[in-house]
């Protein structure tokens, strides 16, 4: 293993490349809450396409193996990015600039970025560091946005294209189907979409299958774009996805260090997302300004069937919560760059009931539930943001936010009322030296902010790692200073990122025992404001093209991080991913065959946090290092149509993704075929 990792550390040295004059062409992204060239970005940013987003189960999936994100699957059917070694409510999940995270966003590896449609996506854009001033609160390690499609045509005559999408695999015994169909003219368009999956329980490297990990999912998107006039836009979008029932196998199988499962029922059932998306586009508008006015609504819900193991009462929970945005920008490109200036407003109310059942009488009644019935948090922002070239050598950029969040909680049987209100100011700088006109070397400095939400402040009841959660009115904000320098290369042939980070997140929220157990022998916690964490790593991303042929991408992330909790001894953070990377190997030819090879890895993660050790889906003795290869081969006919065969962990390794739930499947034959029109 050790020889592997240093021949494929060898791999991301780039190679001197002589200078051309060929054209590279120019990736446009959203990053900056305005269209830019990807080159005047100057965080890491990693882009996603829609090439390997469309065949994936979920669109969480196509997040592995990119540089900076490491996916973590506590169960089937939900998937989380860790980005510089933070994840849940700390990294800002958002779907076309619309924030994803809501109240009841946990701060561990949360599963609402699943209930996207994959068909929805265009392509996802992930800015690794603190983009305070852009996006606020939330974007303390980066930010996750997926970019949807939106429907148009150049033609003034009515058109019409669709894709249809089937897929089947063996170690989950997978079922998608997915078709869209979009049509309309230069001024009008249109798009409809619908999906639908359903898996069977997971076959493991072991070569058993380890159930209940099957779930179902279906889901549907309607949208509208309308383009009256060359200086505006309108666009109407709505998603549903809904998983009616997911079992959360880690709660269902004995992890390590049990010899029974901690639940005999864990179901998510349903989670369920419902999107409506308002947005107003007018160029050259008052002030001589582009306008951008979005309006959106999303409700989760998050339902829940529970039972200890061999327990006589269930629990059945009804969450929900009801997400209402309105944003309002204005940006104006100029000679010398851009700036953009903006207002953000964020309702949310959370709904939450739980009831217990006696399965031996059938007595039904009412018990606390998870979050304060009725808790609300509003959010309300002002931002800037410049980027300014000062010379033919020297872009920089940067911006301030100012937000108030205020947080209101009703009392319930064991918490008191609570309302508390605070303001953060956070605010970055970032510089971009072209060194050549093909190298560039970028620094980063972002002073970023979390405030508490309903999760932090009100969660009640049981919680994994046999645990009791009681409540915490009285959190503050958390912080984080974060730093990063880089080098980026382009050329025709060659494409290279090197990110070397630091960040220092104090304040953090952090669960802690009260040294108390409750009669079921759980463990008493309680939230507070008692850790300290630093980490550092490098991210590291090399494409080359030796011929029109051939392609060869690598990926290499490192993670180190240390954290002290309640004034304990120093130890190291918890939940750091492991050092893990990728090499895919690609031959497209221009004909009828594509062609690609991957290899995977990651290393050895031994350095646990106590949290870490005694959470029964991570070894005691730490997570093994792993490499698995696969293959696929890509075959067009009849001129519209697409069949793809892959063959994934060829070698059937039994291996475990660290933090992950279950271990990764085992070999696996994926057969799919798509037909575009």
């Amino acid at each position: 293993m050790s020889r592997l990792l240093l021949l494929l550390a060898a791999t991301v040295v780039p190679p001197m490349a002589a200078a051309d004059d060929n054209e590279i062409e120019e990736v446009l992204v959203t990053a900056t809450r305005r269209v830019i060239s990807s080159e005047d970005v100057s965080s890491g940013l990693t882009l996603i396409t829609r090439e390997q987003i469309r065949t994936q189960k979920l669109v969480t999936d196509s997040l592995a193996s990119n540089v900076g994100v490491f996916l973590q699957q506590t169960t089937p059917g939900q998937g989380a990015a860790i980005i510089r070694g933070l994840k849940g409510s700390s990294i800002l999940h958002l779907v076309d600039g619309m924030r994803l995270n809501n109240a009841i966003f946990r701060s561990a590896p949360t599963q609402y970025f699943s209930l996207v449609p994959v068909s929805a996506v265009e392509r996802v854009e992930v800015l690794r560091g603190t983009p305070t001033s852009l996006y606020g609160n939330d974007a303390v390690g980066g930010v996750v946005q997926l970019v949807t499609s939106v429907p148009s045509f150049d033609s003034p005559e009515i058109r019409s294209r669709g894709e249809a999408f089937a897929a089947f695999d063996t170690a989950e015994l997978g079922k998608t189907a997915r078709a869209r169909l979009d049509f309309g003219n230069s001024a009008f368009a249109s798009s409809f979409g619908a999906e639908y999956l359903k898996t069977g329980d997971r076959r493991t490297g072991s070569g058993a299958r380890v159930g209940p990990s099957g779930y179902e999912s279906r889901a549907a998107r309607i949208v509208f774009s309308a383009t009256p006039a060359s200086d505006r836009s309108w666009l109407l979008d709505m998603h549903y996805l809904e998983q009616p029932e997911t079992p959360r196998a880690d709660e269902l199988v004995p992890g390590f260090a049990q010899v029974e499962p901690s639940s005999s029922e864990f179901f998510f059932a349903p989670n369920r997302r419902v999107f409506v998306h308002g947005k107003y586009t007018k160029t050259d508008g008052p002030a001589g300004l582009d306008w951008t006015t979005d309006v959106a609504w999303q409700r989760i819900d998050d339902d829940r069937v529970t039972r200890d193991f061999e327990a006589t009462e269930r629990r059945r929970e009804a969450n929900s919560s009801d997400l209402l945005g309105l944003t309002l920008s204005g940006s104006r490109i100029t000679q010398g760059g851009s700036w953009i200036v903006g207002a953000e407003f964020y309702h949310d109310e959370v709904r939450s009931k739980r009831f217990e059942e006696v399965l031996t009488t059938g007595a039904i009644r009412e018990v606390p539930s998870r979050f304060p019935d009725g808790s609300t948090v509003t959010q309300a922002a002002l931002y800037a943001n410049v980027q300014h070239r000062l010379s033919n050598r020297n872009n920089v950029n940067g911006g301030i936010r100012v937000s108030n969040d205020d947080v209101s909680l009703p009392d319930t049987a064991v918490s008191a009322a609570a309302d508390i209100d605070g303001t953060d100011v956070g605010g970055d700088i970032g510089w971009i030296f072209d060194a050549t006109p093909r190298w560039q070397v970028l620094t980063n400095l972002g002073l970023g902010f979390r405030a508490p939400n309903v999760f932090d402040l009100g969660t009640l009841g049981n919680r994994p790692g046999n645990r009791f959660n009681v409540p915490n009115t009285t959190l503050g904000s958390e912080r984080v200073v974060q730093a990063d320098v880089g080098v980026r290369h382009r050329s025709e042939r060659v494409a290279f990122d090197l990110m070397v980070y630091a960040l220092r997140y104090d304040d953090r929220i952090t669960s802690v025992g009260t040294g108390d157990l409750r009669s079921d022998g759980r463990d008493i916690v309680q939230s507070v404001n008692a850790a300290e964490s630093l980490i550092r790593g490098v991210e590291a991303g090399l494409d080359v093209r030796p011929s029109d042929d051939i392609s060869i991408r690598a990926v290499l992330n490192y993670t180190w991080g240390e954290q002290q909790v309640a004034g304990d001894a120093t130890e190291p953070a918890g939940r750091i991913p492991p050092f893990n990377g990728s090499v895919i190997l690609s031959y497209d030819a221009g004909g009828d065959y594509r062609l690609e090879s991957w290899l995977r890895f990651a290393g050895d993660q031994e350095r646990l946090s106590a949290r870490d050790i005694g959470d029964s889906r991570i070894d005691p003795q730490g997570t093994p290092g792993w490499a698995v290869i696969g293959a696929r081969i890509e075959k067009s006919f009849a001129g519209d149509w697409l069949l793809s065969v892959s063959l994934d962990n060829l070698l059937d390794k039994r291996y475990r993704v660290h933090g992950s739930g279950l271990d990764a499947p085992g070999r696996n034959l994926i057969v799919g075929v798509r037909r575009s029109w």
